[in-house]
């Protein structure tokens, strides 16, 4: 017979599920209301109601997330996928190259991020090897969420369920216990997936072919130390082949050549002038080490020359729009010196405020009604008084042939600009161009990434040895990342899927009135004899589907914070080892192949690969059956009952 609160918890669980299915709401609000409902009954103290945000997987979650966003900014993960993926193999040594650096990067961080990251390498390989993006778009969904189950901080459901263990009475689970299975269903389902692509319906993108803003035209510089010197312009290109870059212009002595001859040989301190999609940019300049070209201090003369005409232009700059005095003055070009900014005709005052402040990188569109249409960047002094860069230019149908300092800006020209982040939002208001939609621009930054790669792989031999649990190792981390500003510091919270946060937080004691009250051991006790017969080898079948099915409908943190006490439950009441239904609930967690709303790898790819909600399971059902297949052999031997 079910007491009070045994039906009043169960009634709460019910009405979770049901919604978390429904989908009206969003995760953190069903779990926030499931929280308050277990207040209101009595069933957890209001003074530990918002324990759950102190957990150590809530820590550990929000940290990973910020250290991971420090991966993507420095773009260490971009050279990494330069690095590592064949640029001539066939499909299937592609896929697999593609799809096996997704599951390695999901171990140790985010693997929604790892997935944001490798979209673009994606869509980009789908063409080479002849495949619509959907079908390796999907594989690789599949790939970054099987990567997840590794290690201890690759999926949110392991570190809660290395919290359970320990509020069991056991040791939390260490950052590679997950390997042993983990790895094995991982490793055999990125060659599934590499092999059985075809199983994915061949869609077209929503949207056509998607949003495209044409090729930049920008300017880099070759450094002395790079490899492209001494090469001819011919071999550069060949390099460069597959960002789909084009030298347009070299610049030598500030001598302009035009369409040079494939032939010609690189020189240090040469200029060249690429045609580059945006996206592709920064694999074309990574290739040879090679940076933007931007604005160097002027020499003595030019700097006074250029105080000298920001005084005479004094007055008529009063009656101009705002935006007519936002660009650097290089009047020295003519005489053959690299000139950017007179930063002394700023105000000290000023140049000291903006020395650390955060410098960002913006695309931003030109309107009609733009008060630099048809100004150059010689005419508009913008780093004269702001300190902007323009690194780069879009035009729709007849790209700019002259240096980016000369071109004449026009309505519906893309503007690539870097510089601090309030002085950027100034010149957007005052200038009348727009910013883009989010697009990430990531210019690699070598010593920034290894900076970022250090403290991520640091932190993980940490917990590795031993030395400090998850949580205060991953915190260190996070610290040593706002000292190194990999992340900028206003993007620290905003890195944190808050979401997830308080979905794990708020759970948690509700998980827990489940086991205080009994419920629990009730469900469990029902599943062993009514389901699996009393065979444990049966009740942990059904614990590793059940928590598959529910994964492939509701958050997979959900789904663990869930099945957890239940598992444990279960495997009390049969008297076998608990940490074998906790590695299934782990491994069934992160098994959302069925549907776009199981994970939201699987919904990032919904409208880029132009998929219907049908679509998923043709690939996911096999790769689920798969899972069953290999884990549960494994488990009972690596987790014996």
């Amino acid at each position: 017979m079910m007491t009070l609160p045994q039906i009043l918890i169960t009634l709460i669980l019910v009405a979770t599920l049901a919604l978390f299915l429904w989908g009206r709401f969003r995760h953190d609000v069903v779990a926030l209301a499931s929280l308050m409902a277990c207040v209101l009954a009595g069933l957890v103290e209001p003074d530990a109601a918002f324990a759950g945000f102190g957990h150590p997987a809530v820590i550990t979650v929000a940290c990973i997330l910020v250290m991971s966003q420090g991966l993507q900014n420095t773009g260490a993960v971009d050279w990494l996928a330069r690095s590592v993926l064949p640029r001539n193999a066939g499909r299937t040594v592609s896929l697999v190259a593609l799809i096996g650096l997704g599951a390695a990067l999901s171990g140790f961080m985010n693997n929604v991020g790892a997935m944001a990251l490798l979209m673009p390498i994606a869509v980009q390989l789908s063409g080479r090897i002849d495949l619509t993006p959907g079908q390796v778009l999907m594989p690789l969904a599949f790939g970054t969420i099987l990567g997840g189950m590794t290690t201890l901080v690759g999926t949110p459901p392991n570190l809660i369920v290395s919290g359970f263990r320990r509020e069991a009475g056991g040791a939390p689970f260490e950052m590679f216990d997950f390997a042993p299975v983990g790895l094995a269903v991982a490793v055999l389902g990125v060659l599934f997936l590499a092999l059985f692509w075809r199983l994915v319906p061949a869609r077209k993108p929503a949207g056509g072919e998607g949003f495209d803003t044409g090729s930049y035209l920008t300017e880099v510089r070759i450094p002395a130390k790079s490899k492209a010197v001494g090469l001819t312009l011919r071999a550069f290109e060949r390099e460069i082949a597959a960002s789909g870059a084009q030298i347009a212009t070299i610049v030598r002595n500030e001598v302009r050549m035009t369409a040079p001859h494939g032939g010609r040989i690189i020189r240090e301190d040469d200029v060249l002038m690429l045609l580059a999609d945006v996206n592709a940019l920064a694999e074309a300049l990574s290739v040879f080490g090679i940076k933007l070209e931007q604005q160097k201090p002027a020499p003595e003369k030019a700097k006074v020359e250029a105080a000298e005409t920001e005084a005479g232009a004094e007055a008529e700059a009063d009656v101009v729009a705002p935006a007519e005095a936002l660009v650097a003055e290089e009047t020295a070009a003519e005489e053959g010196a690299e000139t950017a900014a007179a930063e002394e005709n700023a105000p000290e005052e000023k140049a000291a405020g903006e020395r650390d402040e955060e410098i960002v990188l913006r695309e931003l569109a030109v309107l009609p009604s733009s008060s630099i249409v048809g100004r150059s960047a010689s005419d508009l002094k913008l780093r004269t008084r702001y300190g902007l860069n323009l690194l780069a230019v879009s035009r729709a149908h007849q790209p700019p042939r002259a240096r980016l300092r000369e071109v004449k800006l026009q309505s519906g020209d893309l503007l690539m600009m870097q510089g601090p982040a309030e002085v950027m939002a100034d010149f957007i208001n005052e200038s009348g161009c727009v910013p883009l939609g989010e697009r990430e621009l990531r210019i690699p930054d070598k010593r920034m990434a290894l900076i970022a790669g250090a403290i991520m792989l640091v932190s993980v031999l940490v917990v590795t040895l031993g030395l400090l649990p998850a949580a205060a190792a991953f915190a260190l981390g996070l610290l040593a990342t706002m000292l190194a500003k990999t992340v900028p510091l206003r993007q620290i919270y905003t890195s944190i899927d808050w979401p997830v946060v308080v979905l794990l937080a708020a759970l948690i004691p509700v998980a827990g009135a489940m086991q205080t009250t009994g419920a629990a051991d009730l469900l469990s006790r029902f599943l062993v004899e009514t389901i699996a017969q009393g065979n444990a080898v049966a009740a942990l079948a059904v614990v590793l589907i059940v928590t598959m099915t529910l994964s492939d409908v509701m958050n997979n943190a959900a789904t663990a914070a869930v099945l957890c006490p239940i598992a444990i439950g279960i495997a009390s009441a049969l008297g076998v080892n608990p940490d074998s239904f906790l590695m299934a609930v782990a491994i069934g967690s992160s098994c959302a192949f069925l549907t776009p709303i199981g994970h939201q790898n699987n919904t990032l790819i919904l409208g880029p690969g132009g998929f219907r909600f049908s679509d998923y399971w043709r690939l996911g059902l096999p790769l689920e059956l798969l899972v069953v297949v290999v884990s549960l052999p494994l488990l009972l031997w690596v987790w014996p009952l």
